[in-house]
C-alpha cells in the first residue's frame, strides 16, 4: 500500500488549535483515533504541501470546486 493505492475507508479530520499553542490534525476512522500535533510553522509547511499536492492532482484531472 502507498499513497497511490486507492482504498475503500471512511474516515473524519478535524484541524483545530490546542490550548497548549499547538495545531492538532485528530483523525478518526473506524473506532480508531489519531491526534497529531504540530508546531504553527510545521503545520504552515503541511499547509503548503497539501496546496502543493492540491496543484498537482488538478494538472492530472482533477477537478475544482472553487474557481480561482
Amino acid at each position: 500500500m502507498g499513497i497511490d493505492t486507492e482504498r475503500d475507508i471512511e474516515a473524519n479530520l478535524q484541524i483545530g488549535p490546542t490550548d497548549q499553542g499547538m495545531v492538532r490534525l485528530f483523525i478518526e476512522a473506524g473506532g480508531t483515533e489519531i491526534p497529531m500535533d504540530f508546531d504553527p510553522d510545521e503545520a504552515l509547511e503541511i499547509a503548503e504541501e497539501i496546496r502543493a499536492a492540491a496543484a498537482a492532482a488538478e494538472k492530472l484531472g482533477g477537478k475544482s470546486k472553487k474557481k480561482r
